[in-house]
């Protein structure tokens, strides 16, 4: 599997329901985990007061990424995603071999 910086933005469409956004928000944590259980989600930081998410994910490609690993979270309809496939590095202190 390759791996992928995403930044995922989040906006809730005006005149949503709070009980809808709380629904949502708490369904998204439970896939997170599912999908970390699964070897997708690596990593996930939200910047402190921000609207956004930055995550390593890692998928066979990016259209699996988009479609089936990204696509299955409950908040992202309302999400626009900036995608970048990440290399290894020689210095990466992970590397092995």
């Amino acid at each position: 599997m390759k791996e992928f910086l995403v930044e995922l933005t989040i906006s809730v469409p005006e005149g949503t329901d709070q009980v809808e956004v709380d629904r949502r928000r708490a369904a998204e944590a439970v896939r997170a985990k599912e999908l970390a259980a699964e070897g997708h989600l690596l990593r996930l930081w939200r910047p402190a007061g921000e609207p956004r998410v930055i995550g390593v994910w890692c998928a066979d490609d990016k259209a699996e990424l988009r479609q089936k690993v990204l696509g299955s979270l409950p908040m992202w309809p309302w999400a626009t995603a900036v995608i970048t496939a990440l290399q290894s590095h020689p210095n990466d202190p992970g590397r092995t071999g």
